[in-house]
């Protein structure tokens, strides 16, 4: 208040003013006569105001006359407080003025521990204002969107069904609030400062993901409820529902179905998100399944995987009538009506198990058959679900080029297969459970027996060879187990796996045995007591001392040639027979195609090499996986059948040294008038010795590889007699040959080989022959009789050469028999009745 103010309330009141307010009021309250009755009680009510006014105005009066008292004395008191003031603003500036000069920078290098000036002090208090105040600015914006975010939720457990856009028009201000303060930040960050912003930015997409998960989460729970009526998680009659029930649960599908419309106009929808009528039903399986897997139950066992996979798969199979019928229908009457319900639901289904996978497999890595155990199920599920018509959704996040061809990698079991680490680890399992099996085939007593109880079998796998083949009991478990090992990983979707399993698992098995009949071989050629100790147990062999020449002479020699053979030809066959199976050519297919793949191929031996197996781009017809392997088995067989061969020439040949010793011997003992033709008794041991060789093999091996060694034998044996005994023949003089009974002896003998053959063989005469034509032609040549077939002679030595293997024909019935001209020549020469 002014001290203008004061002064004018202080003045006396106006005369006039109060005479004319009394008129005014005289006039108003007696407009007439009839009115003076009142004036009496208004003149006692004027007293009564005037009294109580007078004493306002005494009391008023002391109070001003103290206030004044008062201000006068404050106003001296402040004023010698302003000069003191004054004085200390003159001090303060002399102060100043001295420490300006004085003050040193912390900073400052001269500076001896200096502390910080106060404009540095200042400008940190700055600093840090500036923080608390962006601090300030984000604890808003939090709050702001927090409040905004109970607002939505708010907002949706009160909205009535049927759910419209006006349900989440809280939810859209959140969204449009974070829209700003994106932009916002947008904005700092073009000027270069950005701290914070992102993570804010982040948080607040958190906390709207959050706000309509909690959305959808208050009509889960509606739905839930209202499937609980119908009996859900069990199979569901729908049909037997109360129409109440039913209502309440069609309605609650409904708003769901409507709020996913409604979410998808305010932001992009997920991939592979499910509809969220199917995601709230989903949950009670979920919370059913965590009852009975994931607690301390006794269904929750880790060496049982089959429980939890086949409780989900009857759980898709139970209600896929449910989502085909009731379900579809309700979503074909939405903006989804192209989504397949069943299908849908059995993809929401899947996490459970991705979850339950992720938990157990990392204790199963080391326990490998557990583990093993685990991934077969997985397999098993997986392809169980595709025989339901369920096609598992791919997922190429992560993939390469090559993966993403691939015709399916969806499935259960890519949750293990796809960790590098687990994979791995199952594969090592399988590896070391392949390599104890294949040491336990090998190392049985019984391995390299001679087994021929799976013939039906083999002509069912190999109807074009012998039916009568024969084969070790280690080459039949170790085809069992290679196709055992097949039937693991033939079910994995990727083709990357199954080439991992091929090169590191299966094909060292092939490899060892291949070279485990290799180096049983090569202790065989060393014809020494090192066999034993360099390969124990090789080919049937046990004991330390047993003598070499009884193991490899004989036909108890020739049996473990035999046993060797039989083992390379029988995985040989079983080979080729794989690589024309389906699953071989689609994986040798695929390893040609991608690069990955052959490169990984590439650096095994034992795969075909790729640049010397294409046409111009194109994999020949006749190739196959196991190609390599085949002629590497192949020639372990020719060379079990070269060494077996060897082995009988080698001792029938020694057998007959004795025999071709005693020849020359025989020639000058001999005597026309007294000798019979009979065959010498020391030709017998060698003859009998071809014949129990020839006999064990035909018992023993298949027709086409003893028709193959038979004749090579024969060839052998026929070409050594035939220089020893016939062209050769030791005894003879220019001017003596042989008589004809020595002849018809030689022809005996010649013909002896042929007939023991045909017993030991079981054969026709006419094949029996053929190995023994030569020989055969040189002894009937010596024992025919020359004066019925001088033209052969006129013809051989006569110079009319023209016709001759016509005309010898005749005589031996197997033409020249392989003999040429001056061969026939030089038999006909050793008679003494043709000295020409």
């Amino acid at each position: 208040m002014s001290s203008r103010t004061v002064k004018q309330l202080r003045e006396p009141p106006s005369a006039e003013l109060a005479h004319n307010s009394a008129l005014d009021v005289l006039n108003r309250s007696f407009p007439d006569s009839a009115h003076l009755d009142d004036l009496q009680r208004i003149l006692g009510d004027a007293h009564n105001t005037q009294v109580k006014l007078e004493q306002h105005l005494i009391e008023s009066e002391k109070d001003i006359d103290i206030l004044t008292t008062n201000t006068r004395i404050e106003a001296i008191l402040q004023l010698d407080k302003a000069k003191e003031l004054a004085s200390l603003r003159d001090s303060l500036e002399d102060d100043l003025a001295y420490l300006s000069h004085d003050l040193v920078s912390a900073l400052s290098p001269t500076g001896d521990e200096n502390g910080p000036t106060l404009l540095e002090d200042i400008e940190t208090m700055h600093r840090a204002l500036k923080e608390l105040e962006s601090v300030q600015s984000y604890v808003a914006v939090v709050e702001r969107s927090l409040q905004l975010s109970e607002s939505a939720l708010s907002q949706m457990r009160h909205s009535s069904s049927p759910i419209t856009t006006a349900a989440t028009s809280k939810y859209q201000a959140l969204l449009a609030f974070v829209n700003d303060v994106r932009h916002s930040c947008g904005i700092v960050e073009d000027t270069g400062n950005s701290h914070g912003s992102l993570n804010l930015i982040s948080f607040l997409e958190r906390i709207c993901d959050k706000t309509w998960a909690d959305m959808k989460a208050t009509l889960f729970s509606m739905l839930v409820s209202a499937s609980e009526t119908l009996k859900w998680p069990i199979a569901v009659d729908y049909v037997a529902a109360t129409k109440e029930d039913r209502t309440a649960f069609e309605s609650a599908v409904s708003d769901l179905l409507r709020l996913q419309e409604i979410g998808e106009s305010l932001h992009p929808p997920r991939e592979n998100e499910g509809l969220y009528p199917l995601q709230a039903l989903v949950q009670p399986v979920a919370l059913r399944f965590k009852y009975h897997f994931d607690s301390g139950r006794e269904t929750n066992r880790l060496d049982k995987p089959e429980w939890y996979f086949t409780h989900i798969a009857n759980v898709a199979h139970d209600h896929r009538p449910f989502m085909e019928g009731v379900m579809q229908r309700l979503i074909s009457g939405s903006k989804f009506q192209d989504v397949n319900a069943w299908h849908n639901y059995t993809t929401l289904l899947l996490p459970i198990l991705e979850r339950k996978l992720k938990r157990s497999v990392p204790v199963l890595l080391t326990r490998p058959a557990l583990l093993a155990h685990t991934v077969y199920q997985s397999l098993i599920f997986d392809s169980g679900l595709r025989d339901m018509g369920y096609a598992f959704v791919q997922d190429n996040r992560g993939a390469n080029d090559d993966e993403k061809r691939e015709p399916e990698r969806g499935g259960i079991s890519k949750v293990i297969l796809d960790q590098k680490d687990w994979f791995n680890a199952w594969l090592e399992g399988e590896k070391k459970f392949a390599d104890d099996q294949y040491h336990e085939i090998i190392s049985a007593s019984d391995a390299w027996a001679i087994a021929d109880d799976d013939r039906h079998e083999y002509a069912q796998h190999y109807p074009s060879s012998d039916t009568a083949a024969k084969a070790t009991t280690s080459a039949r478990r170790i085809k069992g187990l290679v196709e055992q090992v097949t039937d693991r990983y033939s079910p994995l979707p990727s083709f990357r796996q199954r080439t991992q399993f091929l090169i590191h698992v299966q094909l060292p098995i092939l490899e060892s045995y291949h070279s485990r009949i290799s180096s049983s071989l090569d202790a065989f050629e060393t014809l020494s007591s090192v066999l034993v100790r360099a390969v124990p147990g090789a080919l049937g062999v046990e004991g330390p001392r047993t003598d070499a020449r009884k193991l490899t002479g004989g036909v108890e020699g020739s049996q473990r040639l035999c046993k060797a053979l039989l083992s390379a030809k029988y995985i040989e066959n079983a080979m080729r027979t794989w690589g024309e199976e389906v699953f071989f050519l689609e994986l040798w297919v695929e390893i040609n195609h991608r690069a990955s793949l052959r490169m990984a191929a590439g650096s095994h031996s034992s795969l075909p090499e790729h640049n010397t197996r294409r046409n111009q781009g194109a994999l020949t017809s006749e190739e196959t996986i196991f190609e390599e392997l085949v002629a590497q088995f192949a020639a372990l067989s020719f060379r079990a059948e070269d060494i077996l061969v060897q082995q009988i020439c080698g001792e029938c040949e020694s057998s007959l040294k004795s025999h071709f010793s005693g020849l020359a011997a025989h020639i000058q003992d001999s005597n026309d008038s007294t000798m019979e033709a009979a065959v010498p008794s020391t030709l017998l041991p060698a003859v009998a010795l071809l014949s129990s060789h020839l006999a064990f093999l035909r018992s023993t091996l298949p027709a086409s590889v003893v028709t193959r060694i038979y004749r090579r034998t024969a060839s052998r044996i026929s070409e050594h007699v035939l220089q020893r005994q016939v062209l050769f023949r030791p005894g003879l003089t220019r001017s003596s040959g042989l008589t004809r009974t020595q002849a018809r002896v030689v022809q005996a003998e010649c013909e002896l080989w042929a007939e023991t053959s045909q017993v030991a063989m079981n054969t026709s005469r006419g094949r029996i022959e053929k190995p023994w034509s030569r020989l055969l032609a040189a002894g009937r040549l010596l024992g025919a009789d020359l004066q019925k077939h001088e033209r052969l002679l006129d013809a051989l030595f006569g110079g009319r050469s023209d016709g001759w293997e016509e005309l010898l024909d005749n005589v031996t019935e197997l033409g020249s028999g392989g003999l040429g001209m001056d061969e026939v020549k030089t038999v006909l020469r050793l008679r003494d009745d043709c000295r020409q």
